[in-house]
């Protein structure tokens, strides 16, 4: 059986998944990334069931993935705005995108793309080695278990 919690364990990508493991948490990362802030934009654009967006965006605020600002006084308002924490997630959505562009791909294409403001050109995602600076291929990659 699939326990819900990776707490017991010694690995950061179960640490990682304790906050951002759930498929509606990554959506809702996404929806950030595309400029959602309101908890209704959340709501309809990912057609998400209230109650659940309500723990997913209040989970994010708990670990600093999200930050909920006041946007409005009468009613109090809040927004929800992704922190560096949150923005830092911006790789790991790229590599989950061009993953599914190259496996599960679509007669159509790709229904989004990441773009550099700076000049439009397509952003990716790469491994890079940090002594030689040299691109890595899949293959050339060993992960290892270091304590």
């Amino acid at each position: 059986m699939l326990r819900s919690t990776y707490e017991d364990q010694d690995c950061n990508l179960a640490r990682a998944l304790e906050v951002v493991g759930e498929r509606w948490t990554l959506l809702i990362i996404r929806s950030a990334l595309l400029g959602t802030k309101r908890f209704d934009e959340f709501l309809e654009g990912l057609a998400i069931a209230r109650n659940v967006l309500t723990k997913r965006l209040t989970r994010l605020v708990e670990h600093g993935v999200m930050e909920r600002v006041p946007y409005q006084d009468r009613p109090l308002r809040y927004e929800y705005r992704l922190t560096p924490t949150g923005r830092d997630l911006t790789r790991a959505v790229i590599a989950l995108m061009q993953w599914g562009d190259r496996n599960l791909s679509q007669e159509l294409g790709p229904p989004r793309r990441a773009d550099h403001i700076g000049c439009d050109g397509t952003v990716h995602v790469e491994l890079r080695c940090s002594d030689c600076g040299r691109e890595v291929c899949d293959e050339e990659v060993d992960v290892r278990r270091v304590r």
